[in-house]
C-alpha cells in the first residue's frame, strides 16, 4: 500500500481559523506547488508547533496527503522570516503582497499553468529572505518580485525594445495590454509616458540587477511602481487587497 505521507520544503502564505483549535495552512511548497492542509489544535497554548505555521515562515513539513485538504503532521523550522518582517511595517506590507501574489499564481486555477513550479517557490523564499535582512529598499524587492513572479507565469513585460514591433529602444511609453514599452509608430491610445530612468529600473528590477536599482531616484522608483502595480493587477485580473497598504517612498 503506497503511503499518503509526503514531506517538503515550504513557505507559509496564509492561515484560517477552523473550529476552536484548529487552522487550516495555506502553503507554497518546493515540490509539490500550492498545498491547502489542516493543522490541528494549532491554536492551543499547548501546541507543539503553532509558532512554526506562521505566514512569511519558510519551514520543513510532513503531510498526510487528503481528499479535500492534507494534514500537518510534522513541522521543522528552516528560517522564520516573520519575526524580521513583522517588526517593520513596511517590509510587512510588502511580504503581505508578495505572499497573496504568489497564492494567486499559484492556485489551481488551470489558466496560470504554475502549479508545482519550484521557481515560484525559490523565488518567494528568496524575497522574503531579502526583506528580512533588509537587503534593499522593500518597494524595491516587492517590486522586483512582481515583476520576476509574473515573468515565471509567462508574462514578462519588455522593459526596452518594442513589445509589439521590437523596435531597440529605450521608448518613452509603456502600455499594458501590448506588453510593456511601445516605440513612438506602434504605441497605441492608453499608453502611459515613461520617463528613461523608471524604464531603465524596471529592467533591472526584472534582471535582478541590484546595482543599478539601488542608485535610482525616488521618481523613477515611483514611476516604476504605479508600471508594475497596474502590469500585476492587469494580468491577475483583480487588486490585490495588500498592495493598496503598501507604502510608496
Amino acid at each position: 500500500m503506497t503511503s499518503r505521507l509526503y514531506r517538503d520544503e515550504a513557505v507559509v502564505l496564509r492561515t484560517y481559523r477552523l473550529g476552536e483549535a484548529d487552522r487550516i495552512i495555506v502553503l507554497l511548497t518546493r515540490a509539490h506547488g500550492q498545498v491547502r492542509a489542516v493543522a490541528k489544535g494549532v491554536r492551543r497554548t499547548s501546541s507543539r508547533f503553532g509558532a512554526r505555521l506562521e505566514p512569511f515562515s519558510m519551514i520543513d513539513v510532513q503531510l498526510h496527503a487528503g481528499r479535500s485538504l492534507d494534514t500537518v503532521t510534522q513541522v521543522e523550522t528552516i528560517d522564520p522570516f516573520g519575526g524580521a518582517i513583522c517588526a517593520d511595517y513596511s517590509a510587512f506590507t510588502c511580504a503581505s503582497t508578495m505572499v497573496e501574489t504568489a497564492e494567486r499564481l499559484t492556485e489551481d486555477d488551470g489558466d496560470l499553468g504554475t502549479e508545482g513550479s519550484p521557481q515560484q517557490y525559490l523565488l518567494l523564499a528568496g524575497a522574503l529572505a531579502a526583506l528580512a535582512r533588509r537587503r534593499y529598499a522593500p518597494g524595491l524587492i516587492l517590486d522586483s518580485y512582481l515583476l520576476r513572479a509574473l515573468a515565471l507565469a509567462g508574462w514578462a513585460p519588455s522593459c526596452y525594445d518594442c513589445a509589439r514591433c521590437g523596435a531597440p529602444g529605450p521608448h518613452a511609453a509603456f502600455h499594458i495590454q501590448a506588453g510593456g514599452a511601445v516605440c513612438a509608430t506602434c504605441r497605441p491610445a492608453g499608453a502611459v509616458e515613461a520617463d528613461q530612468g523608471a524604464m531603465v529600473l524596471l529592467g533591472a528590477l526584472l534582471s535582478g540587477d541590484w546595482s543599478v536599482a539601488r542608485v535610482s531616484t525616488g521618481r523613477e522608483r515611483a514611476q516604476a511602481s504605479g508600471l508594475v502595480s497596474a502590469y500585476l493587477t492587469w494580468h491577475l485580473e483583480r487588486r490585490l487587497r495588500s498592495l493598496s497598504l503598501v507604502e510608496r517612498a
